[in-house]
């Protein structure tokens, strides 16, 4: 086992972990649904399995999945429509290698325990491929659907992420609003490799020292690259000043692929359609500010899915595989 008060470098986790995340290095990944419904909010949710084994075939990194209890008409996303555990087991079953993220369970909403069965679930029927973000929730209208307080949500997701992390030790016994687990009985199984890789998403209401000394790597939002360098950097502070192995930064981006190599960037929603010259340099400059992984979003993307899948592989994978 590596030693945990490394100074540099990455921890070891799981496979799916130590695949996506290297230092100094941006992986490329993608978020599902592999459609684009910019139009709906709700995805059609054809060849969605068949899509992810193109993404894995072709050699992007990671998929990601998110948690969305309700489709939310303030919202506007349904999401990828299934329950992500569900689904995850679904396409662990349906793939090899390609690491399986959900970016990101709304820890408050749900039962510590079941949380902690389900992902290491996932993580051993994937091989240790899983990728787990947690996050705090941000839509207000769910909280009453499931006669919870939004209030309170940032107490508990910090006892609900220390109840998932305890039931990765063997018979643990402890107290905590979630429960007290106790009596020599145990939580089976185990994750694959002894420990879930957690992701923190945003500040999930929580202090920016807690999130950098209790997560394993940081999920967060697109900036313009001046700021988001800033940010970056007081994350990374924050991580070298609580000791142990540096800690990955990912961020998502939705992403319509010009057909044209030399489009400039246009914003979109937490994003650009932009031609393949301008992403690979917004990418490399990501890289470059210590980004070590982007999560593509083709919602908005107005091209066939599966040619610019293709096309993405072809022309960017071989400037950022790790």
């Amino acid at each position: 086992m590596l030693d945990r008060l490394a100074t540099s470098g990455f921890e070891q986790v799981n496979r799916g972990y130590n695949s996506v995340f290297k230092p100094g290095k941006l992986s490329l990944g993608l978020v599902v649904p592999l459609e684009n419904y910019g139009m709906s909010a709700v995805p059609q949710m054809q060849q969605h399995l068949e899509r992810v084994q193109l993404a894995e075939k072709l050699g992007f990194s990671s998929i990601w999945l998110r948690d969305v209890p309700f489709n939310v008409p303030t919202f506007g996303d349904a999401g990828q429509v299934f329950d992500p555990f569900v689904y995850l087991g679904y396409l662990a079953a349906g793939t090899k290698d390609i690491a399986l993220g959900v970016a990101s369970i709304v820890l408050p909403l749900r039962h510590p325990a079941h949380v902690a069965k389900a992902a290491a679930s996932a993580d051993v029927l994937s091989g240790g491929r899983l990728l787990l973000g947690v996050a705090s929730g941000d839509r207000p209208e769910e909280y009453p659907a499931l006669n919870m307080s939004f209030e309170d949500r940032g107490v508990r997701f910090r006892e609900h992420l220390d109840y998932i992390r305890q039931m990765a030790r063997f018979q643990p016994k402890f107290h905590s609003t979630g429960g007290a687990p106790g009596g020599g009985m145990d939580m089976l199984p185990k994750p694959d490799a002894g420990k879930l890789p957690i992701l923190i998403t945003g500040g999930s209401q929580q202090d920016p020292v807690w999130v950098a000394e209790n997560g394993d790597g940081w999920m967060t939002y697109p900036r313009n690259i001046p700021i988001q360098e800033r940010v970056v950097r007081d994350y990374r502070t924050r991580v070298r000043n609580a000791g142990g192995f540096d800690k990955p930064v990912m961020q998502p981006l939705y992403l319509d692929l010009a057909e044209a190599a030399d489009a400039a960037p246009e914003p979109i929603h937490l994003g650009f359609r932009m031609g393949r010259d301008a992403l690979r340099g917004y990418l490399k400059t990501l890289e470059t500010i210590g980004v070590n992984h982007v999560a593509l979003n083709l919602r908005f993307n107005n091209a066939d899915i599966e040619t610019t899948l293709k096309r993405l592989a072809e022309e960017l994978l071989p400037d950022f595989s790790g």
